[in-house]
This record gives C-alpha cells, structure tokens and sequence, in this order.
C-alpha cells in the first residue's frame, strides 16, 4: 500500500518549484492533490493533467490568495466540497521582496509578511473545522533555514520564516491533545527554475559552502514533507525539520 492511500493533501503555491515537487511526490504515493496557485493558470492545469494521467489520482488546482482570509476559507470549503475530506495541509505559499532595511519599503515588507506569514494562519484556521471533526490531521509549514539564522537583505523574508516556527510550535501545542500534528520544514539552498537565473560561480560558491557540496531538489524537500504527512511521523509534532545539506549544523 502507498503510503498517502486515499489520503487529500491541500498545498498552497503548488504550480511550480517546492510546491510542485511535494504535488507529484504526494501523488506518486497515492495522495489525491488539491493545490492553490496566484496567477500561474496555465502551468496549474498541466500540473493537473500530468499528476492525475500519471498517477491516476484526483487532481485540481484553484486560484486563490493565500493571503486573504476570506479566499482562504473558501478555499478550504471547496476542497471539502469537491475531495469530501482533508488530511494534510502545507502551508508552502511564499515570496521574496529582497533589499536591505535601509531601502526596504513598507509595501515589501507587509506583502512578504502577508503572503508568507499570514497565510499559515488564514489556511490553518480555515482548516481546523474539517480537522478537529476527523480528529486527526497534519499541518506542514513551510520555512526556511534563512528564519532560524537571518540574512542580510532578507530581514522580511527571515522574520516572516522565523514566525512561521514559532507558529508551528504554538499550533503543535493547541491541538496535540486532538490529534492534529504540526510540524515546519526548514530548506536550504535549494536549486529550482529561480536559482537556474544565478551564474555559476554564485552556484558553486552556495554548494561549496554546504557539506554535502550540492544544492538540494525540491524532492529533497518532498521526502521531508511526506514522511511528516504520513503515518511515519504518528509521533511527531511541533518540529523544525532542516533539509540543508548541513548548511545549520
């Protein structure tokens, strides 16, 4: 047996790069996949036609902003309306707006922390009804090793990852007694479509600098993400699980 067998997997942000990655990995052990993109329409229906005529799941994407409570809620609703059940939600929706403080407009830092931070919060409320009635399901949050050892240039994205963790343990606490687990994942370098635009020598400076001496994939981050949603991970909550390479050891 696969380990998601009939299980519903809810993952923002999921037309390409990390997201996509978790997608077809979840879908590959049997999970039926509902994913929210922003604007990406067209990548999100071919992400939905490979992973259902490759894995023979049930796939489908829907444009909301993970940012907006209100698109979050139905969102969630529909979810529930089309899938009839949620097992596993990953808050996986994020940007980055990256200058130094001094240069850093107000905007790029409340729309980081929006999308970024707000978002967990506005999908994990919405999802607490469908949950807490099962009474059981997995939250996974997507963050960054960027949250737990800063950056400079990167002051929005760093406190909106660094609040993600102290949301994960927040939540892990409130509704452990309930079944539901919560747990963040913290990447590293990791080499998607974005990274593809470095030259070679900021590429090789990154991966030098890791132990492992590569970046990772986004099936790296996947595998992290699956043993977190499945029955693997039964007792463990309220974890930052790294996937660096040994960036942070």
């Amino acid at each position: 047996m696969k380990m998601l067998e009939n299980k519903v997997a809810l993952i923002t942000g999921a037309s390409r790069g990390i997201g996509r990655g978790i997608a077809e990995r979840f879908a590959q052990e049997g999970a039926n996949i509902a994913f929210s993109f922003a604007s990406s329409e067209e990548k999100a229906r071919a992400l939905e036609a490979e992973l259902s005529s490759k894995y023979g799941v049930k796939v489908k994407g829907y444009k909301s902003n993970a940012s907006s409570f209100a698109e979050s809620e139905a969102l969630v609703n529909a979810v529930m309306e089309e899938f009839g059940q949620l097992d596993v939600l990953i808050n996986n929706a994020g940007i980055t707006r990256d200058t130094l403080l001094m240069r850093m407009t107000e905007e790029q830092w409340d729309e980081v922390i929006d999308t970024n931070l707000k978002s967990a919060f506005n999908l994990t409320k919405a999802s607490l009804k469908p949950f807490l009635k099962q009474k059981f399901g997995s939250i996974i949050n997507m963050t960054s090793v960027v949250g737990i050892m800063g950056n400079a240039g990167q002051a929005n994205y760093a406190a909106s990852k660094a609040g993600m963790i102290g949301f994960t343990k927040s939540v892990a606490k409130e509704l452990g007694s309930r079944n539901i687990r919560c747990n963040a994942v913290a990447p590293g370098f990791i080499e998607t479509e974005m990274t593809a635009a470095l030259d070679e020598a900021t590429l090789k400076g990154w991966r030098d600098s890791i132990p492992l001496k590569r970046g990772g994939t986004p099936e790296d981050v996947a595998n992290a993400c699956l043993f977190l949603a499945s029955d693997l991970s039964t007792y463990v909550t309220g974890q930052t699980l790294n996937v660096d390479g040994g960036m942070l050891m």
